[in-house]
């Protein structure tokens, strides 16, 4: 009890030390008390006391204790963040984890799985769930492995390089060197090679083990035969046989159990170096690489090493299978078995030849897959161009294209593949048939009796096993060697050089600036024709330094060049501290807005409140449904482009860097907003004012405020000084001033006194300003001075008094009613059984004439398979009968017809093969243009609430899955099944007393497959479900990469990246365990079948049950081959069921809701609609999903044709959902749009679509041509086409390019700038120009000259056309013919500008006024818009 009481008042010490300090306290107390109750427990066992009640109740306050500090921990983690990550996860011992019962499981439990029978049983009871399962050992997981394999190929790669010819020496002088290829094998073998041997010598024990059966079946035929044995000899053959098999089944089921984890090490493994190195790839592998391709690279390739690990070892398994059946087989027969080895021998050179056609079709298989899923991915993300373009039918038609490609490449393959599988099958027979033909004609005294022709035939069934795996394993490798080159290509490819940039520390000495360039020259690729030149530039500490420059100058690119994103081909770059990122265009995790600021960093609630108001998030957060805890869709998609890169930018802030690169962070926010940020975040009084700071920037208000000025001009840095020092030069910088301010010259009442010292200054410095004509609409001229634009940005800031919005609303995203904030639907996965449907489904794909076909042939090959089997045990009686024995007719006869039942088998194989085959092709195409053609016409909230990586999943594995596993799968059940009815039956003949046992086995084999299927199948589920975080945390990280590089967070997201994998791994290994505990039971009951046949032979022998020697030899036979038949026939029945739901996940895809039809025939409008661009909105209503409220609400309105309309509105107005409404991407739910005197809900959609012209904020491109991302459908010629390039300014860039229009352009058009993908979509409106423009906010991420170039165009080209426009610049709203206002769904005013201006209660009116814009009463009262 004295133990007792200095616990309690320890515990109490502790606690009173935690209620008074902010931070954990020192457990030093807690450590006493471990060391007495250590010291007790010695006393206890030194007394030889088991137990001990103080112990007890120790323990018992101790727990109780725990519970609360447990809570406490987590508690003050949340709110003050991990400050010390190791005390913090020593405190987590408490972490209440379900560890593998297995390392603490006994011998005889580990040996039989015993101790994975609580799972089964528990998912017998209910579905299984993830929290479920065992958590992985230390041992299996990701990490361990993925260090080991990155140490052995970072050797292979070291060799590789040092046995490069040293290019920094003369020609003539350098040492020859025998260049080495690094392996990859070498490097995986390195890392398993310890698992490697344990499964060999476990398959070593195994392949002995099977042959102790034949041997034992010899001695029990001569028993039966010899009626003068005794019969306890019969009984201990029977259970010498037993014992056998059963030291057989535990010795493969620890080989496959070992080999197959083997496999998820190297799997998980590979996947983890492949992510490491896409985050490490240089600019020109990256282009090489796509994300498709990667993608692969985890889904495919990794997991056929998984599936080829427990494959490897049959290579050398086989040959001494063979070798040990040989020489049985010439103790039985003699020189005769020489004869069954040159049929062996001659039927290697066929299998050669197929194995180099395989591995041929193999490569180009995996080419087009490899192009399919590069395709799918560009696909979903640009989905909503592709729908706003009508461009979804072209781009599926290249997708069905590969397809096509991949499928004629899969279709000779399984061709080949029923070839190779036919000579698999009947090779065992032929080397029977012509070793027995030998040996009855090598000597008329060789007579084929009971023992010689069965234990014969069951050492052809065991050879049976390694000659038909050999073609498998073979093709496996094969398909594996093919990944192994890809892998290797990849892993090779160049990385960024750690040297492009010299880091040092923050308080470094040796330099004073934070940034030193050099006389530095970069390259985003050696064959990239854009380069930076000759660039010389430094950034003093704690200095605010603008870069300014054209469209395509460089900015972004000098930015990556101080990150080390480029190629240095000379040059020094010295770079001082931490950086922090804002990229172009922002990048956003599908994660909580909160995560997405702190980004991996503890959470400092002062901080990051103060990080909030700063960057202008306060009222953004207040709209969202769950605050900063509302998720983020993939990609930001329902945050507008100014709340993105607000975010972004928080989170660069957050990071309390030393060096922050701003690569246009205020080019997509309001201008009062954006003036709000450079005041409070990047400006001499912002929160990192004592930062340094790099800011490329549009807006000339800024510059006088930066230190100094970087200004780019094609790659060089034209001039380099302060501000006043530029104006006075008079050279480019002067130049884009001047290009300013001449979009300001009508205004000249401006109140604002930074451009009011901007204008002066440049006047006083330059000049006068020069003319410039610019084209305007029919708003007058007199109408625009009445204002002043004093801002560029349209996204406004609620008043001060008004009360936001409840709805948040932007790219088809709604999030009203959403009280959790959670977005992304949770993947769906089903419970129970898998639906008969599924298979009826796959079966219907098959068509009913293959299923029928294939279906008669296996039974006929069956029957010719007994046949054979009954044939030779009546022939083996022939040596009873003396008249037969000597009669050469009738053994001619013997041979001819056991020949002719082979051969008649053959058929019937090859035959099922090739028309299976043919129908598996058939259900593959299927499948996936079902699917396909779902994806392509579902509606854009499908694609809203779904992750992209979820779809991917279904195009990658899952059709992997149905193209590969499940035809072998299927195959394998129908042999399996026909084999077990085939056995039952020839036993059942045989020994007619066997039919009392199978019954009761039959109902034990039934419950034990009834008890086990539920859970393996929804493991299975569960492993597949898991499988989709990892390629969209892939897929997001690639994306994100230069921020990832930059803020050096590769380590935290190659910790979240194994981590996911775990996760996966946890499904994928109780998968693999429970295949192993199915296993040792079924073949256990296959060892039963063999105990009882023996038993009824050597029982029969005594009872005198007319058993005859050839019955015994049959029955045994076949008992022998069902112990493997029953395991693998529930075990292709798990895998078929598991493999299978790839058919239900494709299935529910092919399912979803569609929109509306593209076409209808019979309301199909004319080529030329529409002739005037007339709009009418009558009481239209729409909601983006039935569950939610109306966005917007009744409207009703009159567009005449040539009206300028500008739309406005705050955030949530319904700006953007007006704009997917007359695109159909949401559908009306009352009133109509009329354009043109046709209501748009009444025809197809693409006749609708295609006949409307958008260009949208965000500028997609998709990788290949420049022509094909301009018209895809190639309807327009050259000349046209090169007119629109024109018309978009485009023609001197794209002439200047080496391959003009058939410019490759890279993934996702990272090879353009920002500005030039603009200006394509601009080319592309050009190309279409149709009556009706809408202009999506398409100039919110290019520069103030390309935003004059995109006006000046749409003015004069698209003059007599309407044209919407959401509202991003105010001089596009200025002068155009009205401008609606949008105010919680419904028009509020839609007037002229001067009318609304005049207005001061009006909506615009109190836009204007949030974004500082000045009104001159008397002007306005005078004017008369045109």
């Amino acid at each position: 009890m004295d133990l007792l009481r200095i616990s309690l008042c320890l515990r109490a010490v502790t606690y009173a030390g935690l209620a008074n300090s902010p931070t954990m306290p020192v457990d030093l107390p807690v450590y006493i008390k471990i060391f007495l109750s250590m010291w007790y427990v010695y006393v206890y066992r030194r007394r030889a006391r088991p137990s001990s009640a103080i112990l007890f109740v120790f323990w018992l306050a101790m727990l109780i204790a725990g519970i609360v500090r447990y809570r406490t921990l987590i508690e003050r983690a949340t709110i003050y963040g991990i400050s010390d990550p190791l005390k913090f996860g020593t405190q987590m011992v408490y972490l209440p984890v379900k560890p593998c019962p297995e390392q603490l499981s006994s011998v005889p439990s580990r040996l039989t799985f015993w101790w994975f029978t609580s799972m089964v049983y528990l998912g017998f009871r209910k579905p299984l769930v993830q929290s479920d399962l065992w958590t992985l050992d230390e041992f299996d997981r990701t990490q361990t492995y993925s260090e080991r394999l990155q140490r052995n190929w970072d050797y292979e790669v070291d060799r590789w390089r040092r046995s490069q010819p040293d290019i920094s020496t003369p020609e003539g002088t350098r040492v020859r060197r025998t260049l080495y290829e690094p392996s990859l094998t070498k490097a995986l073998i390195k890392t398993v090679w310890a698992a490697f041997i344990q499964t060999a010598g476990l398959r070593i024990i195994g392949d002995v083990a099977v042959f102790i059966s034949p041997q034992v079946m010899r001695l029990l035929i001569d028993f039966v035969t010899d009626q003068n044995e005794q019969s306890w000899k019969g009984y201990f053959y029977v259970s010498l046989m037993f014992a056998g098999a059963f030291s057989q089944v535990l010795a493969m089921g620890h080989f496959f159990y070992m080999s197959q984890r083997c496999g998820m090490h190297v799997k998980s493994a590979l996947i983890s170096c492949v992510y490491q190195k896409a985050l490490r790839l240089s600019n020109a592998a990256k282009r090489s690489s796509t994300v498709g391709e990667i993608v692969n690279l985890m889904a495919v390739d990794a997991q056929r090493f998984a599936e080829l690990i427990h494959r490897v070892q049959i290579l050398w398994s086989a040959p001494f299978q063979i070798s040990l059946a040989l020489y049985f087989l010439w103790q039985a027969l003699g020189p005769s078995a020489l004869a069954g080895l040159g049929v062996m021998i001659l039927l290697i050179p066929i299998n050669s030849v197929t194995i180099r056609y395989l591995r041929r079709l193999q490569v180009a298989n995996m080419k087009n897959k490899d192009n399919r899923i590069k395709l799918m991915n560009e696909i979903l993300s640009g989905m909503k161009i592709l729908k706003l373009y009508a461009w979804e039918e072209s781009f599926q038609g290249q997708v069905s294209a590969t397809r096509e490609l991949e499928l004629a490449t899969l279709f000779r393959a399984a061709y080949v593949n029923a070839f190779s599988g036919f000579i698999s099958l009947l090779s065992p027979f032929m080397v029977a048939v012509t070793t027995f033909t030998t040996y009855v004609l090598s000597d008329p005294s060789n007579v084929l009796d009971a023992q010689k022709a069965f234990v014969s035939l069951s050492l052809f069934n065991i050879l049976r096993q390694p000659v038909n795996n050999l073609p498998d394993v073979i093709a496996a490798i094969i398909q594996a060697q093919v990944s192994i080159a890809r892998l290797t290509k990849f892993l090779k490819n160049d990385e960024l050089s750690p040297e492009s940039v010299q880091i040092l520390s923050a308080t470094d000495p040796s330099i004073s600036s934070s940034v030193l360039v050099a006389d530095a020259s970069f390259s985003w690729g050696t064959e990239d024709s854009f380069t930076l030149k000759s660039i010389n530039f430094e950034v003093p500490q704690k200095s605010l330094v603008a870069v300014v420059g054209q469209v395509g100058a460089g900015k972004s690119s000098l930015c990556s060049a101080v990150i080390g994103l480029m190629d240095k081909t000379r040059g020094t770059v010295v770079r001082k501290g931490t950086v922090a990122y804002v990229s172009q265009q922002a990048w956003i995790q599908n994660l909580t807005l909160k995560e997405n600021i702190l980004f991996g960093q503890p959470l400092v609630p002062e901080l990051y409140e103060k990080v909030i108001d700063a960057c202008a998030l306060r009222p953004d957060i207040e709209l969202l449904p769950a605050g900063d805890n509302t998720e983020i869709g993939e990609k930001g998609i329902n945050l507008s482009g100014g709340q993105k890169q607000r975010v972004s930018l928080a989170r660069a802030v957050y990071s309390n860097a030393d060096l922050y690169i701003l690569d246009d962070p205020l080019s997509a926010v309001d201008a009062h907003v954006g003036k709000h940020i450079f005041e409070q975040v990047i400006g001499s009084a912002g929160i990192l004012k004592s930062k340094t700071r790099i800011l490329v920037t549009h807006g000339i208000g800024y510059l006088p405020k930066v230190d100094k000025i970087v200004v780019l001009d094609e790659g060089t840095v034209a001039e380099v000084g302060t501000y006043k020092e530029l104006l006075r030069n008079k050279g480019a910088f002067s130049k884009v001033l001047c290009a300013y301010l001449v979009d300001q010259e009508e205004a000249e009442e401006s109140d604002d006194e930074d451009i009011i010292a901007v204008k002066e200054d440049i006047k006083k410095e330059i000049g006068a300003l020069p003319p410039f004509d610019r084209s305007t609409s029919v708003t007058s001229q007199s109408s625009l001075r009445r204002v002043k634009r004093i801002v560029s940005r349209q996204e406004s800031k609620p008043s001060p008094g008004k009360k936001p919005s409840l709805v948040l609303e932007k790219n088809g995203i709604e999030l009203k009613g959403m009280k959790t904030g959670k977005l992304m639907e949770k993947e769906k996965s089903e419970t129970g059984s898998v639906a008969w449907n599924t298979y009826a489904i796959y079966l219907r794909y098959l068509t009913r004439p293959v299923s029928v076909v294939v279906f008669l042939l296996y039974v006929c090959s069956n029957a010719a398979s007994m046949g054979t089997n009954f044939w030779l045990g009546d022939w083996s009686q022939d040596s009873t009968f003396p008249e037969r024995a000597n009669d050469t007719d009738w053994r001619n006869r013997r041979i001819g017809v056991y020949g002719a039942i082979g051969v008649a088998q053959g058929i019937f194989i090859l035959s099922s093969a090739f028309v299976l085959a043919y129908g598996q092709n058939l259900a593959s195409r299927s499948l996936h243009r079902g699917m396909l053609t779902r994806i392509m016409r579902a509606p854009m909230s499908f694609f809203d609430q779904t992750p992209m990586g979820r779809i991917m999943n279904r195009f990658s594995k899952d059709i992997d899955v149905i193209d590969m596993n499940i035809p072998m799968n299927f195959r394998m059940w129908l042999n399996s099944m026909f084999n077990v009815f085939g056995t039952i039956i020839v036993i059942c003949i045989s020994t007619p007393i066997f039919a009392t046992v199978i019954v009761p086995l039959g109902i034990i084999y039934y419950l034990m497959q009834r008890f086990f299927i539920p859970t393996s199948r929804q493991l299975k589920r569960m492993e597949s479900v898991s499988r989709s975080p990892v390629f969209s945390h892939f897929q997001e990280s690639l994306t994100g990469s230069s921020v990832i590089i930059a803020t050096s967070s590769q380590k935290r997201f190659v910790i979240q990246n194994e981590s996911l994998v775990d996760k996966n791994n946890t499904s994928a290994f109780a998968f693999m365990t429970a295949q192993r505990w199915l296993a040792v039971r079924v073949e256990l009951i296959g060892n039963f079948v063999t105990l009882f046949a023996g038993l009824f032979a050597v029982i029969g022998r005594d009872q005198d049950w007319n058993i005859s020697p050839g019955d015994t030899g049959l029955s045994i036979t076949y008992a022998l081959s069902v112990t493997q038949t029953l395991n693998w026939l529930i075990r292709i029945s798990s895998d078929l069921e598991a493999n299978i739901v790839s058919v239900e996940r494709v299935k529910e895809y092919t399912e979803i809701a569609m929109e509306a039809p593209w076409v209808i025939e019979d309301h199909r409008p004319e080529v030329s609609w529409p002739e005037e661009g007339v709009v009418d909105f009558n009481r239209y209503e729409t909601k983006y999903r039935p569950e939610l409220e109306p966005v917007l609400r009744g409207i009703t309105c009159h567009i005449k044709g040539g009206d300028k309309i500008g739309i406005v509105g705050r955030t949530g107005a319904g700006k953007s959902s007006l704009t997917l409404a007359l695109f159909r991407l949401i559908e009306g739910t009352g009133g109509s749009i009329v354009l043109d005197n046709i209501d748009i809900s009444t025809i197809g959609l693409h006749d609708l679509r295609s006949r409307l012209t958008i260009i949208p904020q965000d500028p997609v491109l998709f990788s290949g041509t420049l022509r094909l991302n301009l018209d895809p459908f190639a309807v327009y010629t050259d000349e046209n086409v090169w007119h629109a390039l024109e018309n978009a300014h485009l023609k001197r860039f794209v002439s200047s390019l080496p391959n003009g229009l058939s410019h490759m352009v890279a993934e996702g058009g990272d090879n353009l700038s920002v500005g030039q993908r603009q200006l394509i979509c601009l080319a592309r409106a050009l190309l279409r120009k149709t009556k009706l423009l809408i202009l999506d906010e398409a100039t919110a991420a290019v520069d103030l000259e390309t935003d004059t170039l995109i006006q000046a165009t749409i003015r004069e080209k698209f003059a007599d056309c309407t044209v919407l426009t959401i509202a991003h610049r105010l001089n596009t709203i200025l002068d155009s013919t009205r401008v609606m206002v949008l105010d919680q769904g419904l028009i509020k005013e839609f007037d002229t500008p001067a009318q609304l201006l005049k207005d001061r209660t009006s909506l615009f009116y109190g836009l204007a006024r949030s974004a500082n814009l000045q009104v001159d009463d008397k002007e306005t009262s005078s004017s008369n818009p045109s």
